[in-house]
């Protein structure tokens, strides 16, 4: 992918990641045709109306996540982003406005009690929403800070009862490709589907992201819900998720399944285990100019080690 340096921020393009792994010429040009294309179409998102979640923000900080950096600017972490289904840069915010997020409706299924589908409306009164700041460590190899809004996951497995053969959650994003014109290029394997161990889904660091910065998170950010896991790399974090299965076989996740050598299941971050096409024992901190050491578990280690007890070689990055 081709990034233009502007800013003393932005990474050297020998650190971006290249679309010529899964790409050739004409796939790109046709790609690109089909979204300048959808840009043309009418904007759907902006009818939407007052966001009846507003109340519930900002929510109470939870006092046990902490920093050891500042937070990333708000304005730097809007126009930053990953969303392959509006775009390959990293300037989709204004694309992505074209997500239309109510209504919105979850499908639960798979191993569990009783399948059954809930607006998101419904689902976050169900819940306790709180904010969180934690780092977000991205495969790049840049990195932000972030105050996220939202509830562990633990607590909407809780309300799937999930049978005792479920061994795994697997998450997707919605599939729509009038409204998001990336997902017209069929090479990919839409929709987004990532997935995590129960044991992984379960654990109180594991968060249901709702809001940022106080707000309501915006559609680049992947409104209205998205997952975080802060020790796993950043493309781990399915956004604008629309149906949640809990399976009893591992998932195939999107971008395992483009290039597995490169973007493995685990995806846990992991200083000392170098990405094929560039080191992961740095990472540049988005906004300044400044590089960090990369950090075991992106900081978390002393957290969620345990998940991996005896398993590390295998899991810490493939």
């Amino acid at each position: 992918m081709l990034i233009k340096r502007r800013a003393g921020w932005e990474m050297p393009e020998s650190q971006a990641t290249s679309e010529s792994v899964f790409l050739n010429r004409r796939q790109w040009l046709a790609g690109s045709a089909g979204l300048i294309a959808g840009a043309a179409l009418p904007q759907a998102a902006g009818a939407q109306g007052a966001d009846p979640t507003l109340d519930l923000y900002p929510a109470k900080r939870n006092a046990a996540y902490t920093l050891d950096r500042p937070v990333t600017d708000e304005e730097l972490a809007a126009n930053y982003n990953n969303f392959y289904e509006f775009g390959t840069s990293k300037e989709v915010a204004a694309a992505s406005k074209r997500l239309v997020t109510r209504p919105w409706t979850i499908t639960i299924d798979g191993l569990v009690e009783k399948p059954f589908e809930i607006g998101f409306d419904d689902l976050i009164r169900k819940v306790s929403p709180q904010e969180r700041l934690y780092r977000f460590r991205c495969v790049e190899a840049w990195s932000m800070a972030v105050p996220w809004t939202g509830f562990p996951l633990k607590q909407l497995v809780a309300l799937a009862k999930p049978l005792s053969g479920a061994k795994y959650v697997q998450m997707q994003t919605f599939m729509n490709p009038k409204m998001a014109p990336g997902q017209s290029q069929r090479w990919y394997p839409w929709p987004y589907t990532e997935g995590l161990t129960m044991a992984e889904a379960t654990h109180d660091m594991t968060l249901m992201v709702t809001g940022i910065y106080g707000k309501p998170i915006p559609t680049q950010h992947g409104a209205p819900l998205r997952l975080i896991t802060p020790w796993k790399y950043g493309f781990k974090s399915v956004k604008s998720i629309s149906k949640i299965s809990f399976v009893a076989e591992r998932p195939k996740t999107f971008w395992e399944g483009l290039q597995a050598s490169e973007y493995g299941f685990w995806a846990n971050v992991n200083p000392e285990v170098s990405h094929p096409r560039w080191s992961q024992a740095s990472e540049q901190v988005l906004g300044t100019r400044e590089r960090k050491p990369t950090l075991l578990f992106n900081g978390y280690a002393e957290q969620v080690a345990d998940l991996y007890k005896g398993l590390e070689k295998e899991r810490l990055w493939a």
